[in-house]
């Protein structure tokens, strides 16, 4: 008995070793390709090291979890179901390294490194330093040169990007900030620039943006009417072969709550990701609360070995209140109560946006390619404010397709290129009222905040229906010469066409109701070199230039009746005003050096704004001193000069200590932004105004940002920044400065796995630790009307994520 018992254990025994398999696989970096020798292979309890060609070879049985690290690059986690395939494992550097530009980039070599031109890649390394729920954070704090404001908790973002300051509003000025103009933004290739050229980013969920390329200054050859630059968003995509369903939850003080639940099924072929988040704030000050509700799907299917697809489907409700902006007086004396001609009518903006897009790229051959997607967005807006009440409902869609072509010559030559088309076109209608009180309101004579009724929507001011469209034709090429010298050269076409009906004011035989305008050749070119030494550090030089079109409240001129002398209404197509045009020379250097520790961007600009747009003033025949109406005219040139830095330093990387990664940051911009020699316009019939040599209003001639990222053993984390923004001019006249201000922002957090199956990752973090009085916006040549107030205290926020593999 004895002797059966003891065979039978011996021939199970050799059966589990025969059964039990070797799994092996290989550990490259993403971008390069290049083995990681001594990466760390954890597997059902045993920790083995990549050798020098990045193999490892371990035991392997199914349904266990492998855990693959390597000091400076993202930890990779997946469930091993076949032991007999093997595994190639792909990682991410960690925020460190000249990463690749993803989707701003021309073809060839995609690595910032080759690109002549300043190209900002924020990751999430960057984006979720903060909350990672608002992107002006991350922007001001990684970003030199580019500022992001909002006028509210989460909506009314705008972006001023090496100092152009978005449109002129009436006679307000040339530098006004009040919507975002001058700049092409999209979201997973879906415009959210309207046809028009205005961008609303209320209704876009920056919590779910997993990458972010902001192309700076003119980028008319491959974006056409972006005067200012692009912004490419990129959501969090499903990774390769994992499965997962995560929730997370986030919480902070002034009633911040945030929560996402988010499944990602990832195969070898086809990738879906399902986000939903849910998020609201009560605000800092009155009348401030924030709500909001985003739902995302995202598919990405490898049809065949040619063709790929991929579909992106997204929702989104925000209703942010709006406080109104602070006098100088109320900002000087902390009175945070806001402007109660906006709070009495419930001033507020309520965005719902529907996005879809299906993008198809064919590989002809290993030369030639094409992706073209479709896209089409239906946006529809109430918005109240202290000039009344605006309904717009519009819809977008379009098309961009792109060739992309690669041809290698001889001895190390090669010529590539993208050559594309992009066509959007909007219908729109907005319609306005003005508001008084409420009827029931028992009180109507005197409003209180809290006790009476806010104003509602009474008799109809305008009715617009426009119609604007607009084409773009772009080519770009690189020839590529050995010893990675490279020369760039492209243009790119485009056109505007803009018709408005009016449907409030009657046709008359002096005052037609419908204006129509085209912009049309307005042609962008871009010449670039570039140098590589040593696949660690470029020099290049770049010249590029494009145009931003009158918008549809530019393009046309109105005039009232009068009585003395009688002149009947008229109306007509401003022909005298032109696009404005932007051009920009630039050099600079980026680097990669000291075996990956030290990474480096340098770039000195020389950008012009010229036939910037803005009002004048007409006299009533009436009365000498009265104005009339306005109109836009083009006038002078803006000159900026500037110059951006930015430097990232590894100054610990190991695998055995309790500190894995310690790596500082820096950056710094300084921006001399001035008005031409004979910048003048007419404020109002009795008032004209020379910003002649004068700042540009809007823009703080120093920011500066520094910072540090640490990771430790057992999954701890932790960052500590400091910005600082110089003193900045709040009027064309410089007469006014907004203040100077320094924030001290923390966050802690820790990952651990529990398991094979779970992840959870726990966080801490304040903004502003010093209680620091600052703004998250100001508004330029609004006087006496100026700020949007942050919040007062320091702003805590923590929060769980617990994700769970399958």
């Amino acid at each position: 008995m004895k002797q059966f018992s003891f065979l039978l254990f011996a021939v199970l025994f050799s059966v589990t070793l025969f059964a039990q398999s070797s799994l092996k696989g290989k550990v490259v970096d993403v971008i390069s390709g290049k083995p990681l020798a001594g990466a760390s292979v954890s597997f059902v309890g045993a920790v083995v090291t990549a050798d020098k060609d990045g193999r490892f070879q371990v035991n392997c049985s199914k349904t266990s979890r492998i855990t693959i690290s390597f000091v400076g690059y993202e930890s990779f986690h997946q469930l091993i179901k076949n032991c007999d395939a093997e595994l190639v494992v792909e990682l991410k550097p960690a925020g460190i390294a000249l990463q690749e530009v993803e989707i701003s980039a021309a073809s060839g070599n995609k690595s910032i490194l080759y690109q002549p031109a300043s190209i900002a890649k924020l990751t999430a390394v960057e984006l979720k330093r903060g909350t990672g729920l608002f992107l002006d954070d991350a922007i001001q704090t990684n970003v030199p040169g580019v500022t992001m404001n909002r006028r509210t908790v989460g909506g009314g973002q705008q972006l001023n990007i090496r100092g152009y300051g978005n449109g002129s509003r009436g006679t307000r000025g040339i530098s006004s900030n009040f919507d975002g103009q001058g700049y092409k933004v999209y979201l997973n290739g879906i415009p959210v620039t309207d046809a028009e050229g205005i961008t609303t980013f209320d209704d876009i969920d920056f919590g779910s943006v997993g990458n972010v390329e902001i192309v700076k200054g003119s980028a008319g050859s491959l974006y056409g009417l972006a005067i200012a630059g692009a912004v490419n968003l990129r959501t969090t995509k499903a990774e390769k072969n994992k499965t997962s369903l995560s929730q997370e939850v986030m919480i902070g003080n002034y009633g911040l709550q945030r929560y996402t639940t988010q499944l990602q099924v990832g195969k070898e072929k086809t990738s879906l990701l399902v986000n939903y988040g849910k998020q609201k704030s009560d605000g800092f000050s009155i009348h401030n609360k924030s709500k909001k509700d985003f739902a995302n799907v995202i598919g990405d299917f490898q049809l065949n070995e040619k063709q790929s697809l991929s579909t992106y489907v997204g929702y989104s409700n925000s209703y942010d209140e709006r406080l109104g902006e602070l006098t100088l007086t109320q900002w000087q004396n902390n009175d945070y109560s806001g402007n109660p001609e906006y709070i009495k009518r419930n001033a507020h903006s309520n965005v719902v946006t529907f996005r879809s897009g299906v993008a198809h790229t064919y590989n002809f051959n290993s030369n030639i390619s094409n992706s073209t997607a479709v896209f089409g967005t239906g946006f529809s807006s109430n918005v109240s404010s202290a000039g009344g009440w605006t309904d717009k409902n519009t819809i977008n869609y379009g098309l961009r397709s792109v060739f992309d072509t690669r041809f290698p010559l001889a001895n190390g030559v090669a010529l590539n290129g993208v050559t594309g088309v992009e066509l959007q076109r909007q219908d729109g209608q907005t319609v306005g009222y003005n508001m008084k009180a409420d009827p029931n309101d028992p009180n109507p004579g005197t409003w209180t905040y809290g006790v009476s009724r806010y104003w509602v929507v009474n008799a109809n001011t305008s009715n617009a229906f426009v119609m604007s469209k607009t084409g773009s034709l772009f080519t770009q090429w690189t020839f590529v010469l050995p010893k990675d010298f490279s020369v760039t050269a492209g243009i790119g076409v485009s056109d505007m066409k803009i018709r408005l009906d009016d449907r409030f004011n009657p046709a008359l035989a002096t005052r037609p109701a419908r204006y129509e305008k085209a912009y049309t050749g307005m042609a962008s070119p871009q010449v670039s070199i570039n140098k590589v030494f040593n696949k660690e550090l470029s020099v290049y030089a770049t010249y590029s230039k494009a145009y931003k079109a009158p918008v549809s409240s530019y393009f046309y001129i109105t005039t009232p009746a009068v009585t003395t002398p009688a002149t009947p209404a008229t109306g007509r197509v401003n022909e005298t005003l032109k696009p404005e045009i932007g051009s920009q020379y630039e050099v600079g250097s980026k680097g990669q050096t000291l075996h990956g520790r030290l990474v480096y961007e340098l770039a000195l600009f020389y950008a012009t704004f010229a036939n910037k747009m803005t009002a004048v003033a007409v006299q009533s025949p009436a009365n000498a001193n009265t104005t009339l109406y306005s109109y836009m005219v083009n006038g002078g040139k803006q000159l900026h000069k500037g110059l951006e830095a930015l430097v990232k330093y590894t100054v610990v990387q190991s695998n055995t200590g309790f500190f894995n990664i310690v790596r500082p940051f820096a950056n710094l911009a300084y921006s001399d932004f001035t008005y031409a020699k004979g910048f003048t316009i007419q404020k109002s019939v009795t008032q004209t105004e020379d910003y002649s040599g004068k700042a540009v209003g809007g823009v703080a001639k120093i920011t500066a940002n520094i910072g540090v990222d640490v990771q430790m053993k057992y999954g701890l984390y932790a960052n500590v920044t400091y910005n600082y923004k110089d003193k900045m001019p709040i009027t064309s006249l410089n007469d006014y400065y907004a203040p100077a201000y320094n924030l001290l922002n923390g966050k802690i957090g820790v990952r651990q796995n529990l398991g094979n199956h779970f992840e959870v990752e726990a966080y801490a973090g304040a903004t502003n630790l010093t209680n620091t009085k600052y703004y998250l916006m100001v508004f330029v040549n609004q006087l006496p009307d100026a700020y949007i107030p942050a919040p007062k205290t320091t702003n805590f926020f923590g929060g769980i994520n617990l994700k769970y593999n399958f």
